[in-house]
């Protein structure tokens, strides 16, 4: 477990709270703006002879608009202002 990030090792450790956790995630992933986003997002990959091929590349959003591809880590680690916590 050492090269796990400390939200994947506390769901690893809390099991009830991960079934929570993924529960939501489904609830989420089922609504009509998200399936319309990932669906966005594949027919692109599609397009550019990428989707599968895993190179670790992702179809990027930045102002509304699919810009290109990069790194999965750097473009689901972006959040945008609302989702992320103030440590005020």
């Amino acid at each position: 477990m050492q090269n796990l990030s400390k939200t994947a090792k506390y769901y690893a450790k809390n099991p009830e709270a991960r079934k929570k956790r993924l529960k939501q995630q489904a609830r989420y992933n089922k609504r009509p703006d998200q399936k319309k986003y990932r669906v966005e997002l594949n027919a692109y990959n599609r397009k550019k002879g990428t989707y599968g091929n895993g190179d670790k590349k992702d179809a990027s959003h930045k102002g509304g608009k699919i810009v290109g591809f990069e790194s999965q880590s750097k473009n689901r680690a972006r959040k945008p202002k609302a989702r992320r916590v103030s440590l005020k």
